[in-house]
């Protein structure tokens, strides 16, 4: 895997502009919220819900054999950006807890409602485990 950095450019802070793959098999993974094995979203805070998500994509991914080392892009659609914005530098600290320092290409999105009324994050992740 390798990160993509045209010459000049500044390096991105807690993402990758593009990340480039020889070979592999990719997972996707559909976009998941911050909610518990049956189906409850346990806290209002953006910030529990996006750890929770994580701990979710990785749960998914452990299942295709794969890890957080092997995400290339991410797309995250928030519902209120003042509160992500609020909460940035917590959301950093545990993107890093639980994702280590792995950072995919990624987009973040405001949208006006999730399809789960409390869900206040939601994550769709691909990954790519390269073959050798």
């Amino acid at each position: 895997m390798k990160h993509l950095l045209p010459e000049g450019w500044p390096r991105p802070k807690g993402y990758s502009n593009a990340v480039s793959v020889k070979n592999g098999r990719t997972l996707y993974v559909a976009g998941l919220i911050g909610w518990d094995e049956n189906e409850i979203i346990q806290s209002d805070l953006l910030i529990d819900q996006f750890k929770k998500t994580l701990e979710n994509t990785l749960a998914v991914l452990k299942e295709g054999g794969a890890g957080p080392e092997h995400i290339v892009r991410m797309t995250w659609y928030i519902t209120d950006k003042q509160e992500y914005l609020n909460n940035l530098p917590e959301m950093g600290a545990v993107y890093r807890e639980v994702m280590g320092k792995n950072y995919p290409a990624m987009a973040c999105v405001q949208v006006s409602a999730l399809m789960e009324d409390k869900a206040k994050i939601e994550i769709e992740t691909t990954a790519v485990i390269e073959e050798t």
